[in-house]
């Protein structure tokens, strides 16, 4: 049987094949450290439970309207007002089944076959996939250190051709940590406007920052489209929940899409969702980020002393991006060696792009501080018997 074109041409998560061995050995039982998924190790928060609990309890189990629960896209609205001074309607916001709902929203309003939008390389995997998807795609463009792994005004009028339509940015990064600050955002939505460009960025990771506040994109950019979701600083990964900003404008063809590809996003979740935003809830949110600074604080400088190279400093999300040259050899097979000798399993770079890929790797910091030490020891262990 022939299967599509576009099926063909998007590639698995790499890493899934890790995660599955890592699972089998797991099975065998051995103690397999597991830094390779992007996932908290905290289970979402008790009030969040609780709300959802209650919600299913109460008969919340009927579609919403496509948009989402008015209640919830007010609660966002506020979110943005108290955060970061802005004042969004709530007609504006969109809810949809995860981050990546948004993006597939935002891709099927934004891009025509054939078109292009701009992206960093490294990057999100799943952003480019979904440009294939509605048959545009991702013009990757290599960054590195020098750029702290973001696009720039600079970038966008190098690399910007006849097929650009716009540029897809995240800040924080997945996987390097990385933020846009106020004056590049500035300066990049001007390139981008300049040139008849739109811009788009992921915030999934906005919350999680260490030592400073990420801008939105909004505080900027009153037109841009800003992706964000309920699964990382909320903790609702396996609720699937997420939210688009959009232009005025822009929202009933988006509600249009939505009706037509997804209905609407989970009943259920979106009235757990409405305790996120609660003080009691904050509250708990905040100590988790405290928390994931201890680890990014232990982790970082551990990291280099064993000789990962790590140039940026990451200030969010929960991630570190390492070049791992000075030990030689394939990021993949570097991978499945630290898996099978020492039990640490780990991300090879191939997931995140084509540019100096394997030379890379990440590691998620989403265990506790003490299995973070423990699979330091190991990583040293097994550095002494690495012949890459």
């Amino acid at each position: 049987m022939s299967y599509s074109a576009r099926s063909r041409d998007i590639e698995p998560f790499h890493v899934m094949a890790l995660l599955e061995r890592a699972q089998q050995l797991q099975a065998l039982g051995k103690d397999v450290i597991h830094l390779e998924i992007g996932e908290p190790d905290f289970a979402t928060a008790a009030p969040i439970i609780a709300a959802g609990q209650a919600a299913l309890a109460a008969g919340h189990t009927r579609y919403t309207p496509a948009r989402g629960l008015p209640a919830l896209r007010e609660a966002i609205a506020d979110h943005y007002a108290r955060r970061h001074g802005l004042s969004i309607e709530p007609q504006r916001i969109l809810i949809t089944p995860g981050g990546s709902g948004a993006l597939l929203l935002a891709s099927s309003l934004l891009v025509d076959p054939g078109k292009q939008w701009l992206l960093a390389d490294p990057g999100y995997p799943c952003n480019r996939h979904f440009l294939r998807l509605v048959e545009a795609s991702a013009q990757l463009v290599p960054v590195g250190p020098a750029q702290r792994y973001q696009l720039d005004a600079a970038l966008v009028a190098e690399h910007w051709n006849a097929a650009s339509v716009g540029a897809l940015v995240a800040s924080p990064a997945n996987p390097t940590g990385t933020l846009l600050g106020r004056t590049e955002l500035a300066d990049l939505t001007s390139a981008l406007h300049a040139r008849g460009g739109h811009l788009v960025a992921d915030e999934i990771y906005q919350g999680l920052t260490y030592g400073c506040e990420a801008v939105s994109a909004l505080e900027v950019d009153d037109e841009a489209f800003v992706l964000n979701s309920f699964s990382k600083y909320f903790g609702m990964t396996g609720w699937r929940l997420g939210w688009l900003v959009a232009p005025e404008a822009a929202v009933a063809d988006l509600e249009k899409l939505a009706q037509n590809l997804y209905i609407s996003a989970p009943t259920l979740s979106q009235h757990a969702a409405l305790a996120c935003f609660t003080p009691q809830t904050e509250d708990i949110l905040q100590a988790r980020r405290a928390e994931f600074a201890r680890r990014r604080d232990f982790l970082l400088p551990a990291l280099r002393e064993l000789g990962f190279r790590i140039e940026v400093e990451p200030e969010g999300a929960f991630y570190l991006y390492a070049d791992i040259s000075a030990f030689g050899g394939d990021s993949q097979v570097f991978c499945r060696h630290f898996l099978e000798r020492e039990f640490v399993a780990f991300t090879p770079g191939l997931d995140f792009g084509n540019y100096r890929a394997a030379q890379h790797v990440r590691f998620a910091y989403t265990q506790s501080v003490h299995r973070l030490e423990e699979a330091v020891q190991r990583i040293a262990r097994g550095l002494r018997d690495w012949q890459g």
